[in-house]
C-alpha cells in the first residue's frame, strides 16, 4: 500500500509538470497498468477503495502546421509569436515519436495532404545570330557613318554662323567704323649737323624769359665697369661771360700766398688753414683748391678731407699750378670742371645764349681740346676721336638737343688751338 501511495504521488507531480500528452502515450499506459497490477497483487484488497475504471488510449491525427498557425493566430492576434527554435532530440517531449519513428500512414499522409512541387525546367540559352538582332540594333560601320555626319552637318552649320557674323560686321563698319590702333611710328635717327647749323638751331629754339646757358652732353665710349677709365678736367672758356663765378682756396705761404690774393683767391692759407680744414669733419665750402707742389706734402695729410669733396689739388686739373696768378685769374673768369658720371656721359655748360655764335664755337672748341687731353691713358685707339666720343649734342636749358658731327667738332678744336697757341 504504501509502494502504491508512493507511485501516485509521483504520477501526480509528474503530469502537473509535463502536459497531458503522457497519458496519450500507449507506452506510458502499460507501464502504469503493469506498475499498479504488480503493486495490487502484493497489497491486500481494501474494501471502502473504489474499483478502477480500465483506460483505453486514443490517437488523433496529427494537425496540419498551417492550421495550427492559422488558429495561433485567431486566438493571439496581439501577441506576436517568437521565431520557433530548432530542437534537439533530448529536448523533444518523452512522448513523442522522432521522424525516424513515423509510420507508413503517417508517410502516407504528409505525402497525400502535402504541397505538390513541380519540377522547373529552363530554357536552353543561344547566342543570337546577326540576322536575329532587332531592328534598332545597328552594326558598327553605321554607327560611325552616322556619327561622321553628324560632326560634317555640325562643321557646316559653325561656317555659316560665322560667315553671318563676319558679314554682319563688316556692314556696321560700312555704317560706323570701328576704332582702330594708331601705328606709333619708331623714332626715327636723328639727323647730325654741322656745329654752325646745330648753334643757329639752338639759338632759334630757346625761348625762355631767362638767359639760357648753352649745354654740351657727350657720350664716351668707356664702359661703365672700367673704374680706373675716369675723364675728369677743366677748361678755361675764351668767352666765359655771365658763366658763374668759382670760391677759390689756395694752400700755401710765402710770394705764392701773395700772388693768390691779389689775383682774387677767396681764402687763402698754409699750416694753420690746413689744421682748420683736418678739424672742420669733412666741409670745406670751396668749388676749387689751389697749391703749389712744394706745399703738397701738407696738404696730404688732409687728403681724406679733400678727396672726397674733389677738391685734392690735381695737375690734371690744373689745381697744381706753379704760375699762381694766371691759374687764380683763369679760374676766376670762367674756369669749367668735367667729370663723367656713371653712365659715361660728361654734362657741361658751354657759355650762355646770349653769346655770339663764333664766341660759342670757341668755346666748345675749347671744351673738346681739355677733353681730348682728359683722355684715359688705357684707353688707346688709332684716331682722337674713334673709341673715345660716341656721341655729341647740345642744347639750350630748356630746348631741345641736336647732334653734332665729329668732323665739324675736330675743324673748331683745331681752329681754337691756332688761335690760343
Amino acid at each position: 500500500m504504501s509502494a502504491m501511495k508512493l507511485l501516485f504521488s509521483q504520477a501526480r507531480r509528474h503530469s502537473l509538470a509535463r502536459s497531458t500528452s503522457l497519458f496519450r502515450s500507449p507506452t506510458s499506459f502499460h507501464l502504469l497498468k503493469s506498475l499498479s497490477s504488480s503493486a495490487g497483487s502484493d497489497a491486500p484488497d481494501d474494501p471502502q477503495r473504489p474499483q478502477s475504471v480500465p483506460i483505453h488510449p486514443v490517437s488523433y491525427p496529427a494537425k496540419p502546421k498551417e492550421e495550427e498557425s492559422a488558429s495561433s493566430e485567431t486566438s493571439h492576434p496581439q501577441e506576436a509569436q517568437p521565431p520557433a527554435q530548432p530542437r534537439t532530440p533530448s529536448e523533444e517531449a518523452p512522448g513523442l515519436r522522432s521522424r525516424a519513428a513515423w509510420s507508413q500512414e503517417d508517410l502516407r499522409y504528409i505525402k497525400d495532404t502535402g504541397p505538390a512541387i513541380a519540377p522547373v525546367s529552363y530554357p536552353t540559352r543561344v547566342a543570337p545570330l546577326p540576322e536575329d538582332k532587332a531592328p534598332h540594333e545597328k552594326k558598327g560601320e553605321e554607327v560611325e557613318t552616322e556619327r561622321m555626319q553628324a560632326e560634317a552637318e555640325s562643321r557646316v552649320a559653325g561656317m555659316r554662323r560665322r560667315m553671318a557674323a563676319r558679314m554682319f560686321v563688316e556692314e556696321e563698319r560700312d555704317k560706323a567704323p570701328f576704332p582702330s590702333l594708331i601705328k606709333v611710328e619708331k623714332n626715327e635717327r636723328k639727323p647730325v649737323y654741322d656745329l654752325a647749323e646745330a648753334i643757329r638751331l639752338v639759338k632759334a629754339n630757346a625761348k625762355a624769359k631767362f638767359n639760357e646757358t648753352v649745354e654740351a652732353h657727350v657720350r664716351l665710349a668707356i664702359e661703365r665697369k672700367r673704374s680706373d677709365l675716369i675723364v675728369r678736367g677743366s677748361v678755361v672758356l675764351p668767352h666765359g661771360e655771365g658763366m658763374k663765378v668759382s670760391k677759390i682756396a689756395f694752400l700755401g705761404e710765402g710770394t705764392d700766398a701773395e700772388e693768390a690774393r691779389a689775383a682774387g683767391a677767396d681764402i687763402v692759407g698754409g699750416l694753420e688753414l690746413v689744421e682748420q680744414i683736418a678739424n672742420s669733419s669733412g666741409k670745406f665750402d670751396v668749388q676749387k683748391c689751389f697749391t703749389t707742389p712744394d706745399f703738397m706734402r701738407h696738404v696730404l695729410k688732409i687728403g681724406k678731407v679733400l678727396k672726397p669733396l674733389g677738391l685734392l689739388p690735381n695737375a690734371k686739373q690744373g689745381t697744381l699750378v706753379t704760375d699762381v696768378s694766371q691759374a687764380i685769374r683763369d679760374a676766376k673768369r670762367s674756369n669749367i670742371d668735367f667729370k663723367m658720371d656713371k653712365t659715361s656721359i660728361v654734362h657741361v655748360g658751354l657759355g650762355k645764349i646770349n653769346l655770339s655764335e663764333e664766341s660759342l664755337r670757341e668755346n666748345i672748341g675749347a671744351f673738346i681740346n681739355a677733353l681730348l687731353r682728359a683722355k684715359p691713358a688705357g684707353l688707346k685707339k688709332a684716331s682722337k676721336y674713334a673709341g673715345y666720343i660716341n656721341a655729341f649734342h647740345i642744347c639750350s636749358t630748356m630746348g631741345s638737343g641736336y647732334a653734332v658731327s665729329i668732323q665739324s667738332l675736330s675743324k673748331a678744336a683745331e681752329h681754337y688751338s691756332k688761335v690760343h697757341s
